[in-house]
């Protein structure tokens, strides 16, 4: 029946992907000003973002990063003086620094007088600076500029900093709002919230009223619950931004062990074990005020249906903003804008327009399958939690082919319920299998089949995020073959040659990917480099980050990026999300905030804080042996060219600045 073809949405859950953002609320503008013959005014100006602001040129010893301007040296004109601020700073107590700071907000503008006999010719340069809002900081970034002197109208060439400019943030703020509102129309679908569209169109459409206030107050009606679910995600972003908090939610034990026994509550309760249901007093109260009537009526109507549903959204909700947490601090309420306005569209629709319910299928037998579907999602996805604290804690018992081995048996069995050969109580009798079904019963076991594989050591690029690493595999141990190689071939052999300089520190709890050698450790690393006379190559990462894994396996894994890799860099894999405890005497004093870093991680996380002003995963800094940074860190970039591109002016960088 038509109905069953809604089956594919729940499924297409799976296709969520976590995606980094980046923090750069910065466009540069330049230009020139003619000043009289021969003299010129460099303009540089910031357009920063409310709520932001960038740093002077003049800031003391221990501050931030300050903004500078370097101008490429050439025979065509010569700098008179050195870079000027034309915008007056403000200047309050840092307390991160202990130090009055001076910075700009809104806008700031910076000029260069230059001289120069030619009356046309170019200059190019970079301007770095370091932007921060109250909850986070940007890394060091560098903007490139090219000023053509001599045209008939000043140049203002608009320049974002290159690979994170604010127009990619908004393409991924974009990718999470379209993910979000996939997830509100899959809410739509569940039995819970389906069959309450009739009864909504029934209550817009009922009494003597007139139709323009019928639609007012449908209107109404679907504003209210895109505003309730809003400010589920404006709670979130107002409290829950700050530095350590995405990584405590994602990583922690506590909420990753509530996660699972919800997955495991909610996915018992879809096979038809129990119903799920709020406090009647929730209900009751709000349905109280709808039998009151009128237009505030509408609004209580909304809350309503959204309490009611929320047995069956509140997965796809509470998903969602643990995703959203991790990113962007717009992120949590623009993917509850994003999901509240899918969940409302169709009850605003109906009740506009009550003629189109009668093509739309009724609820039956249908909407138990698409909960039973749910189910089955939810109990795969339920491992993905047991396996963060596995590998945060390293504890050492969810291995990639044991949680292979169970994401089998769950769609195998799901394969089964699909066609009729496994069925649960509140289940109709399948009596054929129509074509829809059909194909997504080969789909679900030729996801089965795909899986096999991996449990004697395929690579697995596509469910990468989503595993645990392949050093865990107790079918095919610690020596596992990399990525594109086998254990014969020359390239395994010089993979595992050997570069380092000594033993790695907590080489019994990590391992680098692919056959490559590094070190765990911050220090041993760089002295490593200095020894070696190799640049280093920073890895900020996580055991429970999903683009990291995403990019090893996708990025890190092409023969040139290996090589490179290989040979021109001295790795430095640095977990931020660690648990293990060290020693007292190693323990760091955060200048950030002043508490002591008792764990791996955490001492990480603050080393990537404090020199780069980001907790950003995976971030990757190139830099010499003092961690200086020799070009703009990268963050998850899926783009092969463009990240050799980096790592090859990187290299560069170290052996021109040496």
């Amino acid at each position: 029946m038509p109905g069953k073809r809604i089956l594919i949405i729940p499924l297409m859950l799976i296709s969520l992907v976590i995606r980094g953002q980046i923090f750069d609320p910065v466009t540069w503008k330049f230009g020139y000003e003619k000043k009289g013959e021969g003299n010129y005014e460099l303009i540089f100006t910031a357009l920063i973002e409310q709520g932001s602001h960038i740093y002077s040129m003049d800031i003391p010893e221990g501050g931030p990063i300050p903004t500078s301007v370097v101008i490429e040296s050439t025979d065509a004109f010569e700098p008179d003086g050195k870079p000027y601020e034309v915008t007056v700073p403000e200047e309050v107590f840092d307390e991160a620094f202990g130090l009055k700071i001076k910075s700009f907000s809104n806008k700031a503008e910076f000029r260069q007088k230059i001289v120069s006999s030619s009356s046309s010719f170019t200059v190019k340069g970079v301007v770095n600076y370091m932007a921060c809002n109250n909850v986070t900081c940007s890394p060091p970034k560098d903007v490139e500029f090219s000023i053509r002197i001599g045209s008939s109208v000043s140049e203002k060439v608009i320049a974002p900093a290159k690979g994170t400019s604010s127009g990619s943030v908004n393409k991924g703020l974009f990718g999470f709002f379209l993910i979000s509102l996939l997830a509100g129309f899959a809410g739509i679908l569940t039995p819970c919230v389906f069959p309450m569209i009739p009864m909504t169109v029934a209550f817009f459409s009922r009494g003597s009223e007139s139709r323009g206030k019928s639609l007012v107050k449908a209107i109404i009606f679907g504003l209210s619950i895109i505003l309730i679910y809003s400010s589920l995600g404006i709670i979130v972003s107002l409290t829950s931004a700050g530095a350590g908090f995405a990584s405590a939610l994602s990583t922690h034990w506590i909420p990753n062990i509530i996660f699972f026994l919800l997955f495991i509550t909610f996915a018992i309760s879809f096979f038809g074990a129990f119903e799920l249901v709020l406090p009647s007093k929730w209900v009751t109260g709000s349905d109280s005020r709808v039998d009151k009537g009128g237009l505030l009526a509408a609004f209580f109507m909304g809350l309503t249906t959204v309490i009611v549903s929320f047995s069956c959204t509140g997965p796809i909700v509470g998903a969602l903003l643990v995703e959203a947490a991790a990113g962007d601090v717009l992120k949590p309420t623009i993917g509850m804008f994003g999901f509240g306005l899918a969940f409302a569209l169709p009850f605003t629709l109906f009740a506009v327009f009550p003629s189109v319910m009668n093509k739309f299928p009724k609820s039956g037998g249908w909407l138990n399958s698409v909960k039973v579907v749910l189910g089955f999602i939810m109990l795969a996805f339920s491992m993905k939690f047991l396996s963060t604290v596995d590998s945060v804690y390293n504890l050492g018992l969810i291995s990639r082919d044991l949680f292979l081995s169970v994401w089998i048996v769950i769609f195998v069995l799901l394969g089964l319920y699909l066609m009729g050969k496994l069925k649960f109580a509140h289940d109709s009798d399948l009596n054929h299998i129509g074509v829809f079904r059909l194909f997504l019963i080969i789909a679900v076991f030729s996801f089965v089949v795909y899986m096999i594989p991996g449990m004697f050591g395929a690579p697995f690029k596509g469910l990468s995020a989503f595993l645990p690493s392949q050093r865990s595999s107790w079918f095919i141990g610690k020596e596992q073959v990399p990525l594109n190689t086998s254990s014969t071939t020359p390239l395994f052999q010089e993979l595992k040659i050997s570069s380092q300089c000594s033993e790695p520190k907590y080489a019994d709890k990590f391992e680098m990917p692919l056959g490559l050698t590094g070190y765990f450790d911050y220090e041993q690393g760089l002295a490593c480099a200095k020894e070696q006379n190799k640049p280093v190559l920073l890895d900020f990462k996580g055991h429970a980050c999903a683009n990291c894994k995403l990019m090893e396996a996708k990025v890190w894994s092409d023969p040139e990026i290996l090589r490179r890799l290989r040979e021109n860099f001295v790795i430095v894999s640095l977990y931020v999300d660690d648990r293990t405890p060290l020693p007292e005497n190693e323990w760091v004093v955060s200048v950030i905030d002043g508490k002591q870093k008792k764990t791996i991680g955490k001492k990480n996380e603050d080393l990537e804080i404090t020199k780069f002003r980001t907790n950003s995963l995976p971030l990757y800094v190139i830099t010499d042996h003092e961690g200086n940074p020799l070009n703009e860190p990268m963050i998850t970039n899926l783009n092969i060219g463009e990240y050799k591109k980096w790592l090859d002016e990187g290299y560069k960088n170290f052996y021109g600045k040496n």
